[in-house]
């Protein structure tokens, strides 16, 4: 289905004052004729009268960035598309299937439109909401629920994204699928589950993310840009033919599992022990280096082969220990 836009006038106003001229000239006329007797008269001005709220039904009003998809029973007629106050044929009908569909996103607020309260004797309050099927071309941002989805390594991970979208084409996104917003939702599960099970969550050795049998180090966490940008070119794929533009696709949320998250968190502080125990004897071991070497440069003091091993001892006790150290004074000879 290819959109059709409506170049119509804006001659709502134009139209709605003549109508209003009419009823007050058609009311004129029944009390006219009705003194005179003149049927030829008051039988034409009361079917006006009757019928002439229809013309009213083609009355339709725009704000920016709104379109309405207009059909004539059954038949796409076109789409109006910038802001006015229009007149079209009072027999078009507006069709918006996902007008009551309510999303995690923006424009989408469940809120009560409207109140009638019945005050007759044994009734009940009434609640009713007008459905309006106007089709926002804003840019919208989709927030989907958090999924739990599984890693490259089978590691349970969860994971949420924020798809920013619009509609371009209302025609597609109203006939080629059911319910454009429900169809993206979907969509954007789809995607983010192909995606993400193409990655580790963290750096991992001979993992192939890109495809060329190359192993590289991509990650959910280290190449979130990367992740974000594949989903978003997954779901343009999906929903180009609903008439849906995906402009951009983040990451909102990224965490292990609630059953393996402690253990994962103990071996990120192992590993992160490891490091930092590795540094500290590299440092260390280079600090007795240089102490011996000073020591021999400067013929400060001679020591043999056994003196040296305990001095390297004790220095590697005392820079490498979680403590500080408490030295023993030695008041007697060197041997």
């Amino acid at each position: 289905m290819k959109e059709k836009v409506l170049n119509n006038k804006k001659n709502g106003m134009a139209v709605l004052m003549l109508i209003l001229i009419l009823y007050i000239a058609a009311i004129a006329g029944i009390i006219y004729g009705g003194i005179n007797n003149n049927l030829y008269l008051i039988i034409p001005c009361a079917v006006f009268v009757c019928i002439g709220w229809i013309f009213l039904c083609g009355l339709k009003v725009l704000k920016p960035q709104e379109a309405l998809v207009l059909t004539l029973f059954g038949k796409y007629v076109g789409t109006l598309k910038n802001e006015g106050f229009y007149f079209v044929n009072p027999f078009c009908t507006s069709i918006n299937p996902a007008a009551k569909t309510k999303l995690n996103q923006s424009g989408d607020v469940d809120v009560k439109k409207g109140q009638a309260i019945m005050l007759a004797a044994g009734a009940q309050n009434a609640e009713f909401e007008m459905t309006n099927n106007k089709i926002s071309l804003k840019i919208m941002t989709l927030n989907n629920n958090r999924q739990k989805i599984n890693d490259c390594l089978g590691n349970p991970i969860e994971i949420g994204i924020a798809v920013t979208w619009k509609v371009v084409d209302t025609a597609a996104a109203v006939f080629n699928v059911d319910n454009y917003k429900e169809y993206l939702s979907l969509q954007c599960d789809a995607a983010l589950r192909n995606i993400v099970r193409i990655y580790p969550y963290d750096v991992a050795p001979n993992v192939d993310t890109t495809g060329d049998g190359v192993a590289d180090e991509g990650s959910l966490r280290g190449s979130s840009d990367v992740v974000a940008t594949r989903i978003r070119d997954e779901i343009q794929q999906k929903v180009a033919e609903a008439g849906l533009e995906i402009i951009e696709a983040r990451i909102t949320y990224l965490a292990y599992a609630p059953e393996i998250a402690a253990v994962m968190l103990q071996r990120q502080q192992a590993s992160a022990i490891i490091d930092a125990r590795k540094m500290i004897v590299d440092g260390a071991v280079g600090m007795v280096e240089m102490a011996l070497n000073r020591l021999s440069e400067n013929n400060t003091i001679e020591l043999d082969e056994e003196r040296k091993a305990a001095m390297v001892s004790n220095l590697l006790v005392v820079l490498c220990g979680n403590k500080d150290a408490q030295p023993v004074v030695n008041s007697g000879s060197l041997y």
